[in-house]
């Protein structure tokens, strides 16, 4: 089988691409840069804004993974959210119909669905209404995923929670987020909670929708529904460092993210505090017991903490002291892999 994909050289795409691969799979990837992606793989080079790229991606090919997007809550870069994850997803999603490509799997975010009616969210909830730029680009883009599946296109929506994992191509926003606070530098946080899961259960659910082995239309990321409390105890359970922090209403939090996403934008470096995180902290609500993902259990977030902390210190992103005891029970696997073997984790 011939499986399309975009986004395959990100951190989701690429666990992904390692999962589909191992199944025997034939892989091609959309990326900008050939040089990114892996020897094993077909490339079609361009950008999911460029149609003709579109259609050199999707000639021929089973299926798509449609995983490009930008996953981000800097205010500097709204208008590039729109363009790659709204305009990006008309392109490749109409070149793969006017293909004939026989499945379609379109990855949004839990966040597409925020903030929602009901106290959890499933298959049946509508596409939220925010107006933060990431999340607002996010919901947009679903609607064009539900509008080709409601016109007959064979189009799956899955819904991933916020990542965590080891090999992380481009430190990604939670991979960031959760350096961050080992260095010290969220030491306020905003109350009520978030959805936490693990990029390589994410990634073998999507290799079971893109092999058939799951039929369906929307299916939801294995994850957790944490508190920030119970997700700031995780990593000093995982790291065995104290950690200080004062909780605070997500809302009384707001100002400080307003501010700070203005001052970001004369400020060069990334700025730990910002609106669009509070806010997702202010309307998470967690996923329906029952929602599908494809029978892909969700492997304990303690062990997703404990190997993306002793990842981010082989990768040089922590020293051992921030790292801390996470680096002598870290759950190592490669990319999308479904073997999990413990190991001790050396600096």
């Amino acid at each position: 089988m011939l499986i399309a994909v975009t986004g395959g050289t990100g951190f989701l795409g690429a666990h992904t691409v390692a999962a589909l691969l191992r199944r025997g799979h034939r892989v091609r990837l959309l990326a900008r840069d050939p040089g990114a992606a892996p020897s094993t793989v077909d490339v079609a080079a361009g950008d999911v804004t460029d149609p003709a790229a579109a259609r050199r991606l999707v000639d021929g090919a089973d299926v798509l993974l449609h995983a490009a997007g930008v996953y981000t809550f800097d205010s500097r870069r709204r208008g590039e959210l729109w363009r790659v994850n709204v305009h990006g997803t008309e392109v490749v999603l109409a070149a793969a119909r006017r293909a004939g490509t026989g499945r379609i799997v379109h990855v949004s975010t839990v966040g597409a669905l925020y903030p929602a009616a009901e106290p959890s969210i499933g298959p049946a909830s509508p596409v939220g209404g925010s107006r933060e730029p990431y999340l607002a680009s996010k919901a947009a883009a679903e609607r064009i995923a539900r509008e080709h599946r409601a016109d007959g296109a064979p189009v799956a929506v899955t819904h991933p929670p916020a990542l965590l994992g080891p090999d992380d191509p481009h430190l990604g926003d939670q991979n960031a987020r959760l350096r961050a606070v080992l260095r010290g530098l969220t030491p306020i946080w905003p109350g009520r909670g978030l959805p936490v899961g693990d990029v390589r259960d994410s990634a073998e659910l999507h290799a079971r929708l893109l092999t058939g082995e799951a039929p369906g239309g929307a299916f939801f990321g294995p994850g957790h529904f944490l508190t920030t409390r119970e997700y700031l105890a995780t990593v000093r359970a995982a790291t065995g460092r104290a950690l200080p922090a004062v909780f605070l209403p997500p809302r009384a939090l707001y100002p400080v993210g307003w501010l700070a996403d203005r001052l970001q934008r004369a400020w060069p470096w990334a700025l730990p505090v910002q609106y669009g995180a509070i806010h997702v902290c202010a309307t998470a609500v967690p996923v329906a017991a029952d929602a599908p993902a494809a029978g892909v259990a969700a492997r304990p977030v303690l062990d997703t903490v404990r190997d993306t902390v002793a990842w981010l210190h082989a990768a040089g992103w922590l020293t051992r002291r921030q790292a801390g005891t996470a680096l002598s029970s870290a759950v190592r696997t490669g990319p999308g892999s479904g073997t999990v073997q413990t190991e001790e984790v050396l600096p």
